[in-house]
């Protein structure tokens, strides 16, 4: 299956008629991915919601619906600039492959403001054929092209697979999904028709008092099948509650960051850090000041003081060679008179003579080219100039550079705390955000109690009506003895055992299939492949188990929040492999909480290969520019739409050919 067209009339924020071309191909080539970028609020899961109610109609499990009726949730997505007369329509185009000829259907639904029978008029064309009768029966033709049951594996959310990650029990949508790929529903209702058989048996071989006892247990146990089924549809709307309050909750969450709400929550902390970070700029001020009183000034003049040590040491040698000059012209004078006592010839004493002059006039030269003293030979100087020079000074630069970085990291510690308070909320819109935030927080809690009251009484009633089957089989056994129908109840006794061994048999099969699906995309997805081994699957509560190479078992805890997520994804989209479906994936915020290498690793692996044709409907932070230019460099891109939402009009118009970047 591929959609082709969704054509969205006066829906939710979409004024007037506006197309959307969803087919996964461009001028060239085929590219699975249609990408739609809008920020919150701008209308993109009321996208996936007009896919689904499109496909289902009344039984569609959109975003919005909550608990209210069709009609009501119909009249509450009619665009409110609609006038009373106008028309709201979606229409969705696909084509899908029947008897291997490709056949193109369109599902039209049309419905005005407070329609008299509080439904949408529905029409179906086949190659653009009108098709009536097929009207009558869509709702039984598209669960055989795609199961209510498993459209959450291909039309999901960021929600859907936060709530997968996060809980520790699988939701009731993905066991839904479980129980119906595996082909279990089908059992089950075998398993059914067998009990009502027997019981009709036992009633024709019951005796009149058997037969009232008998019937009273009977309509005990029918009572109780209908409040378990009454049970189930009540959770079903206490599901749709909890997920209702779940979102409203997130959303004043959000809307509680957003708009300064935590920050205003922090101010008096982030006033006593700005305050620290004043004292400690002011502190390092006056050792500035401190520094500048002393020595460090000189640093200003380094060269001319590193050109007077250099002039003391030119003089202190001068003054030294002076002192060394006397001293061996004295010397010299001695030793000529030595050597005129010796009686050596007139030519070795000239020699002599020659090389006492030529070292001496070495040291007259060193003297006479210092023509000028320009500072004192004192020895003291000069050391007082190297410790100035190679420690003192350099170590109070070393110190105000150090308090100068200091200054600079506390001012920019400062802005940035002003910054931030200068996006605080007001008083009055702080009250108003955290009223909000408890409110929805009050109402979560109220509905998760609710829900998990209404979980209670349908095990309660399951296993009452477990009893009352046993006590149904018992008086069975001890008051019904006929030859006639023994072998029937007998046999299906034994048939029911079967079924129940087929049907932990099929399951035990098809989890296998899953379980490998999920470890080999929850491995693929990871950039560290060694963490898991192996993923196994609960037979009763479809809960995941994961397990390290050496059989060890990996608690959920040790995943970090982007793992955990990667492995929701990893489920889903096993599930959606073991299927054999070959159906479009919508895909709604999906990168909200991964950090960037889990967000580049579905970027890279999973969105290009997630399906054929893959609708990804993302914001500007979760898609932004490194990864829509990984993916057009992959060429993964067919379409490029932008939601571009006035929130002066609350309105949303479709621009093709146009992203953020």
């Amino acid at each position: 299956m591929i959609f082709i067209e969704l054509v969205l009339q006066n829906f939710g924020p979409y004024l007037g008629r506006q197309v959307i071309n969803l087919v996964p191909k461009n001028d060239l080539n085929d590219c699975p991915i249609i990408l739609l970028g809008g920020m919150n609020g701008g209308g993109k899961t009321t996208l996936l919601d007009a896919i689904r109610l499109a496909l289902y109609g009344h039984r569609a499990q959109c975003s919005t619906r909550g608990n209210l009726s069709y009609s009501e949730f119909l009249n509450q997505s009619i665009n409110h600039h609609t006038k009373p007369q106008e028309i709201t329509t979606i229409e969705l185009a696909f084509e899908h492959i029947i008897d291997n000829e490709t056949q193109v259907f369109r599902v039209i639904r049309t419905w005005t403001k407070n329609q008299r029978n509080g439904k949408d008029n529905l029409g179906i064309l086949v190659d653009d054929w009108p098709d009536v009768s097929l009207v009558k029966i869509w709702d039984e033709y598209i669960e055989n092209l795609i199961p209510l049951g498993i459209s959450n594996l291909f039309l999901f959310d960021g929600e859907q697979v936060k709530e997968l990650a996060e809980n520790e029990i699988t939701p009731p949508v993905v066991i839904n999904a479980i129980q119906s790929l595996l082909g279990l529903e089908l059992a089950e209702r075998l398993s059914i028709d067998l009990e009502i058989l027997v019981h009709r048996q036992r009633k024709d071989i019951a005796g009149a008092k058997e037969l009232v006892t008998l019937e009273q247990i009977e309509k005990q146990l029918d009572y109780l099948r209908k409040d378990y089924t009454l049970a189930k549809q009540e959770l079903a709307v206490l599901q749709n509650n909890l997920d209702y309050s779940r979102k409203q909750h997130y959303l004043a969450q959000e809307k509680f960051l957003s708009e300064g709400g935590k920050i205003a929550a922090e101010s008096s902390q982030l006033k006593q850090q700005s305050d620290d970070s004043s004292a400690a700029l002011e502190q390092a001020r006056q050792k500035i000041i401190e520094l500048a009183s002393d020595i460090l000034p000189l640093g200003l003049i380094l060269p001319l003081l590193i050109q007077a040590q250099s002039q003391v040491e030119k003089e202190y040698r001068t003054s030294q060679a002076k002192s060394a000059l006397n001293v061996l012209i004295e010397r010299d004078k001695r030793l000529l008179n030595c050597i005129n006592q010796l009686n050596l010839l007139t030519e070795q004493i000239d020699k002599i003579k020659s090389f006492l002059a030529s070292e001496n006039q070495y040291l007259q030269q060193e003297i006479c080219s210092e023509k000028e003293l320009w500072l004192t030979d004192d020895t003291e100087i000069l050391k007082q100039l190297d410790n100035l020079l190679q420690q003192d000074l350099p170590s109070q630069i070393k110190q105000a550079q150090e308090q100068l970085v200091n200054i600079s990291n506390q001012e920019e510690e400062i802005l940035a705390i002003e910054k931030q308070l200068a996006t605080a909320a007001s008083p009055e819109e702080y009250e108003k955000l955290a009223n909000a935030v408890r409110t929805s927080q009050v109402l979560l809690i109220e509905s998760q109690t609710t829900y998990d009251v209404g979980q209670r009484r349908i095990e309660e009633l399951a296993a009452a009506i477990e009893n009352k089957k046993k006590d149904l089989q018992e008086y069975s056994k001890q008051n019904i003895d006929s030859k006639n129908y023994e072998h029937i109840i007998y046999a299906s006794a034994k048939v029911q055992d079967t079924l129940k061994l087929f049907r932990e048999q099929l399951a035990i099969k098809k989890l296998g299939q899953l379980e490998d699906e999920i470890t080999k995309h929850f491995r693929f997805l990871l950039h560290k492949s060694d963490l898991v081994h192996r993923i196994t699957i609960d037979i009763s509560t479809f809960s995941l188990s994961l397990y390290e190479f050496n059989g060890q078992p990996v608690p959920k805890h040790r995943l970090s929040a982007g793992e955990k997520q990667l492995l929701a994804i990893a489920f889903l989209w096993g599930l959606a492999k073991v299927s054999g479906l070959r159906l479009p994936v919508a895909i709604d915020t999906p990168l909200g909480r991964l950090d960037s290498s889990h967000r580049q690793n579905l970027v890279d692996k999973y969105f290009p290969a997630a399906s054929h044709q893959v609708i990804l409907l993302s914001t500007d932070t979760e898609i932004g520019k490194k990864e829509v230019e990984t993916l057009r460099e992959k060429e993964a891109i067919a379409r490029e739409y932008l939601l571009k939402y006035d929130s002066s009009t609350r309105q949303t118009t479709v621009v093709e050919n146009q992203y953020f970047w």
